[in-house]
């Protein structure tokens, strides 16, 4: 039996028995582990608002030989989602990041620059100014995991794409140029191509100061997440309510369940059972 005492952030949990979680946490030290919090379910003393997705804690646990859940004892908030205003916008993002982590982390293996990735990006997504944040996740986790495509170069032929614009499909890896795109194939503009390499040369603080509505690097979001998605073999239920959002079709999506949990949020009651895990679940619903 060996006790850790580590930085992680929450990525979600399940309820088990009557009153303890599944708690899934990624760790800076020893990657994604599960653990169980007694009670956290029944008693909120123990753990307070610490549980909520995308919190990141100092997380006090307990590993024991053959056994694939710790025994999660305490964590204390380094920083929560809940001490900025959270609606419907901001949900989708963290629950985007949440289920990307979720997704692609193996178990117990480290990865200290994805971990510093979340941080930075944790800590730019505001009300209102969920974007920026969302399209640096989106290509940093991709090139992290080792997914993402050379940028300036047709993967077919070879040929410089220099000034001109790109193509993709969900189906095929890499970007092509204009004589080999297929039927169907999306286009990434030669700006979102420059927008790309800026991302990958710079903080994302650096880019904060810059205006991000919605439909900028709309197309580059969407590469990055059909990358994700094919390697992942699976389709991410928060990115599809973010692409609504950023379409402007998302307005209506919001449940009378998600509301109220907006409400909740909004109102600054961590108390409730509907808080940023209840409006991550819904949105992965819709």
């Amino acid at each position: 039996m060996s006790t850790h005492q580590a930085e992680a952030v929450v990525l979600r949990k399940w309820p088990v028995h009557e009153a303890d979680e599944i708690v899934s946490l990624f760790t800076r030290n020893h990657g994604r582990i599960r653990g169980v919090a007694k009670a956290s379910a029944k008693s909120r003393r123990r753990f307070g608002g610490a549980l909520e997705p995308m919190t990141w804690v100092s997380a006090s646990y307990v590993e024991r030989p053959k056994q694939d859940l710790v025994r999660l004892d305490a964590c204390e908030v380094l920083s929560s989602p809940l001490s900025d205003p959270v609606n419907y916008t901001r949900a989708a993002a963290l629950a985007f990041y949440a289920e990307v982590l979720e997704e692609a982390l193996p178990d117990h293996d480290p990865h200290e620059a994805v971990f510093r990735l979340v941080l930075a990006v944790l800590d730019q997504t505001r009300d209102g100014r969920i974007w920026m944040p969302v399209t640096y996740f989106s290509l940093w986790i991709t090139r992290l995991l080792g997914w993402m495509p050379s940028l300036t170069h047709c993967t077919l032929c070879g040929e410089p794409f220099g000034a001109e614009a790109a193509w993709f499909d969900a189906w095929s890896d890499g970007l092509v140029c204009l004589h080999h795109k297929k039927a169907g194939s999306r286009i990434l503009t030669a700006e979102s191509l420059t927008l790309a390499r800026r991302i990958f040369q710079s903080p994302v603080a650096a880019l904060a100061i810059e205006e991000w509505p919605a439909n900028r690097a709309a197309d580059l979001r969407r590469f990055a997440t059909q990358s994700l998605e094919r390697h992942l073999e699976r389709k991410l239920h928060s990115a599809a309510a973010l692409a609504k959002l950023a379409e402007g079709t998302g307005q209506s999506v919001p449940s009378r369940r998600t509301r109220t949990a907006i409400a909740a949020g909004e109102q600054g009651d961590v108390s409730r059972a509907n808080s940023v895990e209840a409006m991550m679940h819904e949105l992965n619903k819709e």
